[in-house]
């Protein structure tokens, strides 16, 4: 599945993210050190399966300058054209080789304003109004969003097969700290919800979401499950949540599934109060939001 994202403000075209290639997954030895890039394409060669890009300085990596990059998926050059503003992820591989690529591209000016994306990707911004996505959770239960509100709902999007140690495993484990910290704060507690998202329901069924779940939560599980539900909605429902959510998810045709990371905080109004792009967010940051959502 191939999405490129532009980021456009025109009158009748509403904010939109998509995502260029296949996500940083996989590597020779499976990690990848991530810098981030934004520049303007010069060229692009489908021959070579590379796009080169004046960019300005990465921090912590290199000087400003011109150069080529291959992409992490290289059929996504046509898509871009000479004069674009992008912005980037520059994933170099730990191993010997030093494997550069780029993923996670955003067009955010556009070289040929002609040009339409076939997919619209909605980034989440504060007061958007969150629709009534149906789901189970890890006991089978039904679920709607609408159910929590009165509360702070925090959302996030995993898989339980999900082998790389920086995404959904670090997202959990940051659940999991939250948690706990809510839990110390009866008053926020009662305030607040979580939710952890997969986006496989062909492999997770509640059942197994309970596996997991109980993996990260320990001995508490029973006490906590009330508290953080894991969840999976069926295919239809996850390509619209994936959609809103802005959740890259393409299959990685073995076995694995190719994916961006996701976090929401959902206000007891049903309406966007965060946004949390990536894996560089901190439990810290978000219980600062819910502490200032609660007081507010």
């Amino acid at each position: 599945m191939r999405r490129l994202c532009f980021l456009l403000l025109l009158a009748w075209l509403p904010l939109a993210g998509c995502h260029v290639g296949k996500p940083a997954s996989t590597a020779a030895n499976g990690q990848f050190k991530v810098y981030h890039l934004r520049g303007k394409v010069v060229s692009a060669s489908p021959k070579t399966g590379e796009v080169t890009v004046n960019h300005e300085a990465i921090p912590g990596f290199m000087d400003a300058m011109t150069m080529p990059y291959k992409l992490k998926d290289p059929g996504v050059l046509s898509e871009l054209h000479p004069g674009d503003v992008i912005t980037a992820d520059v994933l170099v591989s730990q191993s010997d080789d030093a494997e550069i690529l780029l993923d996670h591209i955003v067009v955010v000016a556009q070289a040929r304003p002609d040009y339409r994306p076939t997919s619209q990707y909605h980034v989440p911004a504060p007061g958007d109004t969150v629709p009534d996505f149906a789901l189970r959770n890890e006991d089978g239960r039904a679920l709607k969003f609408s159910q929590f509100h009165g509360r702070q709902l925090l959302i996030t999007f995993i898989y339980t097969r999900c082998p790389l140690p920086n995404y959904c495993p670090l997202v959990t484990r940051n659940f999991a700290k939250i948690e706990r910290q809510l839990a110390a704060d009866p008053r926020l507690y009662a305030k607040t919800h979580l939710m952890s998202i997969s986006f496989d329901p062909a492999y997770d069924t509640p059942a197994r979401l309970k596996l997991y779940g109980e993996g990260y939560i320990g001995g508490d599980a029973k006490k906590v499950f009330p508290h953080w539900d894991f969840a999976v909605a069926e295919k239809p429902v996850v390509a619209e949540m994936a959609k809103f959510f802005d959740v890259g998810i393409s299959d990685a045709g073995d076995g694995t599934i190719n994916h961006t990371l996701s976090t929401t905080l959902i206000g007891a109004d049903g309406k966007v109060v965060a946004f949390y792009h990536g894996n560089e967010w901190t439990p810290e940051q978000v219980l600062a939001d819910m502490r200032r959502t609660a007081g507010s």
